[in-house]
């Protein structure tokens, strides 16, 4: 049995008993191929261009229009050596290093300290930027959450879930929901591609949540569990209002109701509906065993962002902590904090 006819051999991706002889398409019955998936490479990148157009024509005008707007923030002098150091180590100096690097560079220490705050910050995401990301992610969950959603009200196994597994795996694919598959893992593979040019605090989270997702759609399509993955997809109906909540926030409008929405969304109707129904009413086998296990990874996932939500919201009413991005980088308020300590010390 050569590598590709093991990976591919049935005892793993289907139930006992069935077979891929069971999905063998027809004239009039068409099953998933995993073929198919191949179209998530150009569907990434015309997200990815799409993506850039939209927020350079779209979202860029829109926020200014509506107040969001970049900080001044000072000049950094050239300075090789200090350059070197932070390139070579990714932060700012210890204490030590300071008095070493003031010595070698001829500069007083609190001078060296001040530089390096100031190239600190301007590598620092503008908040334009940020905001034209936000709205790039939220137009494309809200448009595509609720023609998803209409396309589900009609199935009997949106609504009982445990209809999912009748006569599984053969289940004939219905064009719409293949299609849909399609959008979604082509938009988590463009999210991938261009995280490494994000600069996020959860970077290391992000890459987890996408792949755990990216694997999840490309298993239950080859595995045939799509209605199954339809209704894990519909999770992110909380995704459109946290990228909402994030744009007021930038522009300065506080929102705290919708982030309570969102942990709802992700404590109680992800794991007691769904990941519930999956874990309990379905037999285990080699691909629902690793489906489950990646379901287990996005909710602890959920539980870790939405620790930090809950950090944000009792700031909020407990103090009245400004509001901050917890999931992305360092706020522009932050930015400006350090900068003013910045000037203060020189």
């Amino acid at each position: 049995m050569g590598l590709s006819e093991g990976f591919w051999h049935h005892e793993y991706w289907l139930p006992p008993g069935a077979t891929w002889e069971d999905m063998k398409k027809s004239a009039d019955i068409q099953y998933p191929q995993p073929q198919d998936l191949l179209l998530c490479m150009p569907g990434a990148l015309l997200l990815t261009i799409v993506r850039c157009i939209f927020k350079r024509t779209i979202a860029l005008p829109l926020g200014r229009r509506l107040g969001v707007s970049d900080k001044l923030r000072p000049k950094v002098q050239p300075n090789a050596m200090l350059e070197g150091f932070y390139v070579l180590l990714g932060r700012t100096p210890k204490e030590g290093d300071l008095i070493s690097l003031a010595k070698q560079s001829d500069l007083p220490v609190k001078k060296v300290e001040t530089w390096f705050w100031h190239w600190w910050a301007q590598e620092q995401p503008r908040l334009l930027k940020k905001f034209c990301e936000a709205s790039w992610r939220f137009t494309f969950y809200f448009t595509s959450f609720f023609p998803g959603l209409a396309l589900l009200c009609d199935k009997p196994w949106f609504w009982d879930h445990t209809v999912c597994w009748l006569r599984f795996p053969q289940q004939p694919l219905l064009p719409a929901l293949g299609w849909f598959s399609l959008l979604e893992l082509s938009f988590y593979c463009s999210l991938v591609a261009t995280l490494p040019f994000e600069k996020r605090k959860d970077f290391k989270e992000q890459i987890i949540h996408h792949i755990a997702t990216i694997t999840s759609i490309f298993v239950s399509y080859c595995a045939n569990l799509i209605q199954f993955g339809m209704i894990v997809m519909r999770h992110d109906a909380s995704d459109y209002i946290l990228e909402l909540a994030k744009m007021l926030h930038y522009m300065k409008w506080k929102r705290v109701c919708v982030l309570v929405v969102f942990i709802i969304s992700w404590l109680v109707i992800f794991p007691l509906i769904t990941y519930y129904c999956f874990v309990t009413k379905f037999q285990f086998f080699l691909i629902s065993c690793l489906i489950n296990a990646f379901l287990m990874v996005l909710q602890l996932l959920h539980i870790f962002w939405s620790y930090l939500i809950i950090q944000v919201i009792f700031g909020v009413i407990l103090h009245g902590v400004k509001i901050k991005d917890a999931r992305s980088d360092t706020e522009e308020s932050d930015r400006s904090e350090a900068e003013d300590l910045a000037n203060n010390r020189e």
